[in-house]
């Protein structure tokens, strides 16, 4: 019996962040657009909730690629719109992600500015955009931004890669 999950991930743009997770075995679904969290920032930024099969796919191996496919360690002017975020709709998940950032606090070189809020609200982004990277690989924004995360995915996580 499959056992499904969710959590939503902010990390930059969320058209190279849908096209990384749902390159995903165990990944259901990603449904593309903007959260904003209970505490803290409330605006909305852009982010997806990413659906998957937890016998398939570990939350924490989600963690991990969501901390390499995105700049997880650089802070910007935009980082309202372009949150580093996991956003965790229960307690429990909550404690799992805080416990699972923290394993990963030694291995990179800069401080982890991924914040871990619990998921308020989300706003799907139009039709249009939905499926960016799958619609438009040839784009030159797809190839700038989201060639170079789904390179990192294959070289480091390829036994994950559909």
């Amino acid at each position: 019996m499959k056992t499904l999950s969710k959590i939503a991930l902010g990390g930059g743009c969320h058209w190279c962040t849908e096209a990384v997770f749902q390159a995903l075995k165990g990944v259901v679904k990603v449904e593309q657009g903007y959260v904003a969290s209970v505490e803290g920032n409330t605006s909305f930024s852009e982010a997806v909730i990413v659906h998957f099969n937890e016998e398939k796919i570990a939350l924490s191996v989600l963690i991990e690629i969501h901390l390499y496919t995105h700049k997880s360690t650089s802070n910007h002017s935009m980082r309202d719109k372009y949150r580093s975020a996991v956003y965790t709709f229960s307690e429990v998940q909550e404690k799992k992600a805080i416990h699972i950032l923290n394993d990963f606090k030694n291995i990179f070189e800069d401080e982890i500015i991924t914040e871990i809020l619990p998921f308020s609200e989300f706003k799907a982004s139009r039709e249009a955009i939905q499926n960016y990277y799958k619609k438009n690989p040839e784009k030159p924004f797809c190839k700038q931004f989201i060639n170079p995360k789904l390179k990192v995915l294959v070289d480091k996580f390829s036994k994950y890669v559909n």
